[in-house]
C-alpha cells in the first residue's frame, strides 16, 4: 500500500518553450521583429493562473534575449518566484543553432544564462534548443557548463511535413530559407528514442530527455499539434490524446508533454500569428481545450518539472548511452 500522500501514478514532466512573439516573426521572416514585439505582460499572468488552479509546478525554457530586456523581468521573475524551474532556451531563438560554431553556441548559452539568472534568480541547469535544434558541439558546451539535462529531441517522422507546412506558409528565399532546412528534423529523427538515456560524451554525459511523441506510431502528442487537430474535431482531439496517454501508460513510458504560450492565446489575443496553427480560434476556446487535455493528463500522470524527473529517473539507476550523431 502507497504511503499517505504518495502518488501511485506514474510520473511524467510538463514543460513550457517560452517563445514570444518577436521569435515566431522571425522564424517566419516576417518585418518588425527586431523591436522585439512582446505578449509576455498577457501570456505570463494567463499561464500562472492557469497553472495555479490546476497546482501544476512545470519547466519553463525562457529565451535569453527576452531576460535582457528590463520589461520583461516582473513577468520572468513571476514564474521563478511561483515556483517553476527556469530552463535555457538560448539566447536568440534561432532555430539553425545546429549550424553555428561551437564558440557561437557557448556565447548562445553563456549569454542566455547570464540573462536568465539575473531576471529569475535561477541558473538554468536544463536546456532545450529552439525549433528542436540540436547538434555535438551544443552537447559539449552543455557538459562543460554543467548541464544536468538537455530535452531537445523530438523522436517523430513528421519533422519535414511540419517544415513544409512552415516554409509554404512563408514568403522565405535564398540564404533564410536555407537556414530553416533542418527546421523540426528530419525523418530519422523517428528512430531516436522515447525514453531518456545518456549522451556518450568525454566526461560524465548529458541526460537527454525527449519530447514525447506518440508510442509506435511516432505521431506528435504536444499540445499545440492537439489544439491543431481540435480544429478539424474536439472529440477527435481529445480521444487521440487519451490514446497516446494510454499507450505510454502502458508500455512504460514517462511522458515529457510540451506546452508554448499560443496555446494559451488565441487569435483574438494576437492579431499577427494567423499563420500558426489553430491561432484562429479564441483563447478561451483554447484554454477549455487545453485545461481538458491536461485533465487527462494529471489524471493518468504524477506531473513534475523536468529537473525533478531527471533526478527521480537517476535515482533508479544508470542509463543507456547513445552516440551523438546528427544529420549534416
Amino acid at each position: 500500500m502507497a504511503e499517505p500522500g504518495i502518488s501511485t501514478r506514474p510520473w511524467a514532466s510538463l514543460s513550457l518553450d517560452l517563445d514570444n512573439l518577436w521569435s515566431y516573426l522571425r522564424v517566419h521572416g516576417d518585418a518588425g521583429w527586431e523591436s522585439f514585439p512582446s505578449y509576455l505582460d498577457v501570456a505570463v499572468p494567463r499561464i500562472l493562473g492557469f497553472l495555479a488552479e490546476r497546482n501544476l509546478t512545470v519547466t519553463v525554457f525562457v529565451v535569453g534575449q527576452d531576460a535582457a530586456l528590463e520589461e520583461n523581468r516582473a513577468p520572468l521573475g513571476a514564474l521563478a518566484a511561483a515556483g517553476h524551474e527556469i530552463g535555457n532556451h538560448s539566447f536568440s531563438h534561432e532555430p539553425w543553432l545546429h549550424l553555428l560554431e561551437e564558440s557561437a553556441i557557448e556565447d548562445e548559452i553563456v549569454r542566455a544564462e547570464e540573462a536568465i539568472e539575473a531576471a529569475t534568480g535561477q541558473r538554468p541547469r536544463g536546456f532545450r534548443g529552439p525549433g528542436f535544434s540540436l547538434s555535438l558541439a551544443a552537447l559539449r558546451v552543455l557538459e562543460r557548463r554543467g548541464y544536468l539535462y538537455d530535452s531537445s529531441t523530438l523522436p517523430t517522422f513528421a519533422g519535414p511535413l511540419a517544415r513544409l507546412y512552415y516554409l509554404m506558409r512563408s514568403d522565405l528565399k535564398g540564404e533564410e530559407r536555407q537556414k530553416r532546412a533542418r527546421l523540426f528534423g528530419g525523418f530519422s529523427e523517428g528512430f531516436r528514442p522515447l525514453r531518456p538515456y545518456r549522451w556518450r560524451l568525454e566526461g560524465s554525459g548529458v541526460v537527454e530527455v525527449p519530447v514525447t511523441t506518440l508510442p509506435l506510431l511516432r505521431l506528435p502528442m504536444h499540445a499545440s499539434y492537439v489544439l491543431y487537430l481540435s480544429t478539424f474535431s474536439p472529440a477527435l482531439a481529445r480521444a487521440y490524446f487519451a490514446l497516446a496517454a494510454r499507450l505510454c501508460r502502458t508500455l512504460g513510458v514517462r511522458p515529457c508533454l510540451l506546452l508554448h504560450p499560443l496555446d494559451f492565446l488565441g487569435g483574438d489575443d494576437v492579431s499577427r500569428l494567423d499563420f500558426f496553427p489553430a491561432m484562429r480560434l479564441p483563447g478561451a476556446v483554447k484554454l477549455e481545450r487545453l485545461g481538458r487535455l491536461l485533465e487527462t493528463y494529471t489524471r493518468c500522470f504524477d506531473v513534475r518539472p523536468l529537473g525533478e524527473w531527471v533526478r527521480r529517473t537517476l535515482e533508479e539507476g544508470p542509463l543507456a548511452e547513445v552516440e551523438p550523431r546528427f544529420a549534416q
